[in-house]
């Protein structure tokens, strides 16, 4: 790709990880419990490190016309899932409440940039530049698993209570 699309492409990622943070540090605000406030807290933190990492990228990429990323550096998001998916935060929770709500759009959200990143990495010709994309996009999975985990035990929560199983 040019150096144009790739910069465009790298402000579109800057853009969908600086929204994420405002949603997560809203949403942590608006939570009422101080696990699941943590959560989102945690949540908006680590979009804050993909907004500086992001912003590195550009910046080096606008000079040298390449990233300075280095493969396999710790991008912490499965140390998150470890901290943060507990069963305490899912009975806390309740699966119709505006922390449920909160994370289901939440994971509509990292499926975006999900997309995003895979199809640049798909479209890419280079393949530093396609290596890098595939990279941000499991970065992505991370959060999409820790919030995938909390919903699906959500759900699983409120078809106990209201004995949707058919078993």
């Amino acid at each position: 790709m040019d150096q144009n699309t790739t910069l465009e492409i790298l402000k579109q990622g800057i853009l969908l990880e600086k929204r994420g943070k405002i949603f997560y540090a809203s949403a942590a605000e608006n939570s009422k419990d101080p696990d699941v406030k943590n959560v989102f807290q945690i949540m908006a933190d680590e979009e804050n490190e993909h907004i500086k990492f992001l912003e590195e990228q550009y910046l080096h990429y606008e000079k040298k016309g390449k990233f300075s990323f280095v493969p396999g550096i710790d991008r912490g998001t499965y140390s998150v899932t470890e901290k943060v998916i507990t069963k305490t935060i899912s009975d806390r929770v309740s699966a119709v409440s505006y922390e449920a709500a909160a994370i289901s759009l939440a994971i509509d959200m990292e499926n975006r940039a999900i997309t995003v990143y895979s199809e640049r990495a798909k479209n890419a010709s280079d393949p530093e530049e396609k290596m890098f994309y595939q990279w941000l996009a499991e970065w992505e999975r991370g959060h999409h698993q820790l919030l995938f985990q909390l919903d699906q035990e959500l759900k699983e929560k409120i078809w106990t209570d209201n004995n949707f199983w058919a078993f």
